[in-house]
């Protein structure tokens, strides 16, 4: 796990050292450079590539930026590919001869020599990498399947800068500045920004599932996907409901065993959940629970904190269990420099708990394996439930009926506790009053279709507003519960809880792996029908089957509990961001102070809102 940046033309290695230096955080073990000066007479700029190593597999042979003997190909990469053992094996029985003892990067060189630019399609893991090919003039630039690892890319007028983060490519001189506006509409809308946006107009997010290439001589850019999240439900596995359950179960074993190899210190992140449960257990049964550090993150407020459940699942596995008791409204303190260095805002609160948690198990790991993915496979949100009574309701209701119904909600007496029932009831409200294809955006977004005009002072159709999300579902085949896994799976996923994980692990230099994102669960899962993933109002009804003999049963029917922070009750406490920022960007910021006065006098809850601003603030400074 580690951070790359890297340019094809004008530049110099103060320059490249300068973009390194923003990333440092990602790999504090070892900094490298590698420098061509292209091919005389050909055309072609010179192409730099830096690296910064957390170092986490071969330790003393898998130092980067990493060449193949006769200096043809040169690679920077970060993640961890975890299939790399059976690769290795099979490059080397077609006669590559490796020089590293088991780094995984190496398999990136010889397998792109045996595939070519098809190499992504035999790979299981994270990644994001730039392999340059010096005989053909090229660099291909590539991520994983779902996006857990970023790359951010910039043309310039001789070339293309590229890194592991936009702040990284912004300190190249040739990269302007200048904020999107379109790309700050889409933040209000979802609480992230969809690829290839970022906030900043000259900087480019390559897609998760996508390569890149460009073509040095001609500064030719090409994009394509290798990979999309589909159902495919209409393709169910053979064998019957039984099959399905033992294969899951085997899959998630195989997941978890890949993601245990190690150089270095390996522990778990350990809620109340069933997720990250399933994954101490496999892992117990493979090295016994002893052999496992978990790491937990508790919190004062009942309604927050899952620490006594946790404790209770370390001590049925046995695990050498750590947990950190914190008053949430001490670390309110932490926000504004966590936020400010997230690069891209993210308006999700619990990136601050995850940080935390990170922070606190790198004392003893540098890797931790999480429960990321498990309810975007298996149908583990909240949002599922209502999938049922929302169509009902957009069939039954009048549109003035439904007005009456948000104004009655819209008096209900408001509450701080986590999730609370007058939340969840004004969301329901507000996503039903659109077509289906808008209510996942409408019901996870910070802000309303009305909010978001009024704050940009224009009018925005929903369609505008929602256009990616409304994509995949009105491409999407099968019900609303197919449809809502592709949301799932396929956006909310990847443009945002993984880049939250992402930015909040390697802010604290640790890495963390995701089992149910491996490559052979998910191509297994999509194609299970809607029906055994929510089941007689059950969600994650298969995942449960399949992990019912090693997880105790109060814990898969335990309800899902959010990793969240009292974000209301702060927002009434915290001084609002200064006017001047809203003004540099656009908004309204009257009518932003006015929401944060109805706020904190409670006469409303604007905690979305008000919270998408706060971190929108402090991305952009002050």
């Amino acid at each position: 796990m580690c951070g790359f940046a890297g340019f094809a033309g004008a530049g110099d290695e103060t320059v490249l050292r300068s973009m390194c230096a923003a990333i440092a955080h990602r790999g504090p073990d070892d900094e490298s450079f590698h420098h061509d000066g292209g091919q005389d007479g050909d055309g072609r700029p010179p192409v730099r590539l830096g690296f910064r190593r957390l170092a986490i597999i071969d330790i003393d042979g898998g130092r980067q930026p990493m060449a193949t003997a006769e200096g043809d190909l040169v690679v920077v990469y970060n993640g961890e590919i975890y299939n790399a053992p059976e690769l290795r094996r099979g490059l080397e029985q077609a006669g590559h001869r490796f020089r590293t003892d088991h780094s995984d990067t190496e398999v990136l060189l010889h397998g792109y020599r045996q595939w070519g630019d098809a190499m992504v399609d035999h790979l299981n893991g994270m990644f994001a990498f730039c392999l340059y090919d010096r005989r053909r003039g090229r660099l291909l630039l590539a991520r994983d399947p779902f996006g857990k690892k970023p790359l951010f890319y910039a043309r310039t007028p001789d070339g293309l800068v590229f890194a592991s983060e936009a702040t990284a490519v912004r300190r190249h001189p040739a990269v302007p500045d200048g904020i999107d506006r379109d790309a700050l509409v889409k933040y209000f809308a979802y609480g992230f920004l969809p690829a290839p946006l970022t906030l900043h107009r000259a900087v480019r997010k390559l897609p998760g599932g996508s390569v890149m290439t460009y073509d040095l001589a001609e500064g030719r850019l090409e994009t394509r996907r290798y990979w999309e999240y589909r159902m495919a439900a209409d393709d169910p596995p053979p064998g019957g409901v039984g099959t399905w359950i033992e294969t899951v179960r085997d899959l998630l074993d195989q997941a978890v065993g890949r993601r245990l190899m190690s150089d270095v210190p390996l522990g778990f992140f350990l809620s109340g959940g069933v997720d990250s449960t399933a994954v101490v257990a496999f892992a117990a049964r493979r090295l016994g629970g002893d052999a496992l550090r978990t790491f937990t993150i508790g919190f004062s407020e009942p309604s927050y904190d899952e620490s006594g459940v946790a404790a209770g699942i370390a001590r049925h596995y046995g695990t050498d269990h750590q947990c950190r008791q914190l008053d949430l409204d001490g670390a309110a303190g932490i926000l504004p420099g966590l936020l400010a260095r997230v690069d891209d805002p993210i308006a999700d609160p619990s990136i601050l708990p995850t940080h935390l948690l990170s922070g606190f198990a790198r004392e003893r790991v540098k890797v931790a394996l999480t429960g990321d993915g498990g309810d975007e496979l298996f149908a583990g949100y909240d949002t599922f439930d209502a999938l049922r009574p929302a169509r009902l309701y957009h069939r039954m209701v009048p549109r003035p009926l439904h007005r009456l119904f948000e104004a009655a909600a819209g008096r209900l007496p408001r509450s701080d506790r986590n999730m609370s029932l007058d939340f969840k009831l004004r969301r329901a409200l507000r996503g039903v009053g659109g077509r289906p294809a808008h209510w996942m955006p409408a019901w996870l977004g910070p802000a309303s279709v009305e909010e978001i005009g009024r704050l940009f002072g224009g009018s925005f159709p929903a369609d505008a507003l929602y256009e990616e999300a409304a994509a995949l579902w009105d491409g999407g085949a099968g019900g609303d519960v197919d449809r809502s896994l592709e949301f799932y799976g396929r956006f909310y996923l990847g443009e945002n809880l993984l880049i939250k994980a992402d930015r909040a692990t390697m802010l604290c230099s640790l890495e963390a792996r995701s089992p149910f994102l491996d490559r052979d669960l998910v191509a297994y899962v999509r194609r299970l029908p809607a029906s055994v993933k929510l089941r007689g109002g059950t969600r994650k009804w298969i995942l449960k089957q399949a992990v019912a003999p090693f997880v105790p049963e109060a814990i898969l029917k335990r309800p899902k509990k959010g990793f969240g922070i009292p974000v209301t009750r702060w927002l009434r406490h915290l001084p609002p961001p200064p006017a001047a920022a809203a003004e540099r960007l656009g908004l309204d910021g009257g009518w932003l102070n006015e929401r944060w006065k109805e706020h904190q006098e409670g006469r409303a809850d604007h905690r979305g809102l008000l919270w998408a601003w706060t971190a929108l603030a402090a991305a952009v400074g002050d």
